[in-house]
């Protein structure tokens, strides 16, 4: 009954989902050009589809080691990759180019997946972490198409929000074939919540499998000969409304330290790099814009408005800070400078990485900081005692090594599925 009002629900506001989508295009025409997938007309398939769904950037980001392994042991098959957003469809396309399909996901009406399901006609739908949509994963089951839920992580409070309607979250998820969980807690959260535990596997997560390459460094080398390669540098990523105060805060304090302390300010979302422009020069801070070439070497914050570079912008920097902590977002994915071997600093609030921050922090890789303050004093320590930064980015470092072998297991446990 509840799936059937959902159900209802979104077919009635659908038209009004589509007439904002043309509003959106006669600003950002990529988010229109490509309409029909939204409801599931996409191009048929003439080979063997893998469907993997991941929803924005990052989830794409963690997939591609996924994808890249299954292109090399399912050679006979085709990847189909949607995402939700136009960033993360774009992210796809930079990864792989023509190696891959694209799409966005169908809307989660039944008529449009089952039109998606009729032309992709895929042999399994690979689900990154809990994107978990009714109409997808019923209609994809009901098929006979198996459905697996890969890097999946259940926090304690998407726990207790799946928890309020407990007969639909358990249908749903005994849809699922295989879950394979990032962590013990998660694992036990999926059985709680209604999942079969025969269906459910602890395998890590492929997140702990970020390879630091050489084209990598190379990029983050020149960066940083751009920034300053004698001053201290500090890195702010995936920061959210609310944070970017507190850390434009800790940096006015660093830099009454040391005047040539720089922050790289990443914000999480595209939509705000305007805006948080705006603020910092509110805060009558110099700065250069990396979308316009502004000169960095002589700035006091950096803001790195760009898509797709975090990874490479983390080796350009010293010290790291991992935003949506200092506000209650739940955090962000902090295995990316750990990789780099440097300092993690985080704030309160990161329930969605729980296991992952657990971690960092039980390998001494990691710096939790409360407030503006808190923070100033974390990296201003980091600058100032090489040793200790050595010694956080060597732990940091050691924790991701410990912990890689997850997209391994998760591969061989997709490829045996499939047979």
């Amino acid at each position: 009954m509840l799936r059937f009002v959902y159900s209802t629900l979104f077919r009635l506001i659908l038209p009004f989902v589509l007439i904002r989508l043309w509003w959106q295009g006669r600003t950002s025409p990529d988010a229109v050009v490509h309409w029909r997938d939204r409801i599931g007309l996409i191009p048929r398939s003439d080979k063997p589809v893998i469907w993997v769904h991941a929803v924005s950037v990052g989830e794409t980001i963690a997939a591609a080691p996924l994808v890249r392994a299954l292109l090399e042991r399912r050679p006979d098959a085709s990847i189909l990759m949607t995402a939700m957003t136009a960033t993360g469809r774009a992210r796809a396309n930079a990864l792989f180019g023509d190696r891959i399909r694209y799409a966005y996901s169908p809307y989660d009406t039944p008529g449009s997946v089952r039109r998606f399901l009729r032309r992709a006609r895929p042999l399994a739908l690979v689900i990154m972490e809990t994107e978990l949509w009714p109409n997808m994963i019923y209609q994809t089951a009901g098929a006979g198409t198996p459905v697996y839920l890969i890097n999946a992580r259940l926090s304690e409070r998407s726990a207790r929000s799946y928890q309020r309607f407990p007969n639909a979250s358990r249908q749903l998820l005994k849809q699922i074939d295989w879950i394979a969980a990032q962590a013990d807690g998660d694992a036990r959260r999926f059985v709680e919540t209604g999942a079969h535990a025969s269906a459910v596997s602890i395998t890590g997560s492929v997140k702990f499998d970020v390879v630091v390459t050489d084209e990598l460094r190379d990029g983050a080398a020149e960066l940083r000969s751009q920034l300053g390669a004698g001053r201290p540098v500090w890195i702010a990523a995936s920061t959210h409304d609310g944070e970017d105060e507190q850390i434009l805060q800790a940096h006015r304090q660093l830099l009454a330290a040391d005047p040539q302390a720089l922050l790289v300010l990443v914000p999480r979302h595209p939509e705000r790099f305007d805006d948080v422009a705006a603020l910092v020069r509110q805060c009558n801070l110099s700065l250069a814009r990396r979308s316009e070439g502004g000169d960095a070497s002589g700035s006091q914050v950096y803001l790195a408005d760009s898509m797709g570079e975090l990874m490479m912008l983390y080796g350009a920097a010293d010290v790291a800070f991992v935003g949506g902590s200092l506000i209650e977002r739940g955090g962000h994915n902090p295995l990316e400078p750990a990789a780099w071997g440097m300092p993690v600093i985080t704030g309160p609030h990161v329930f969605n990485f729980d296991d992952i921050y657990e971690r960092l922090e039980s390998g001494a890789g990691l710096v939790r900081v409360g407030d503006a303050r808190e923070l100033a004093a974390a990296v201003d320590r980091c600058f100032s005692d090489s040793a200790h930064r050595n010694e956080l980015g060597k732990n940091a470092r050691a924790a991701v090594d410990a912990n890689r072998g997850a997209l391994t297991r998760v591969v061989d446990g997709i490829v045996e599925k499939l047979g």
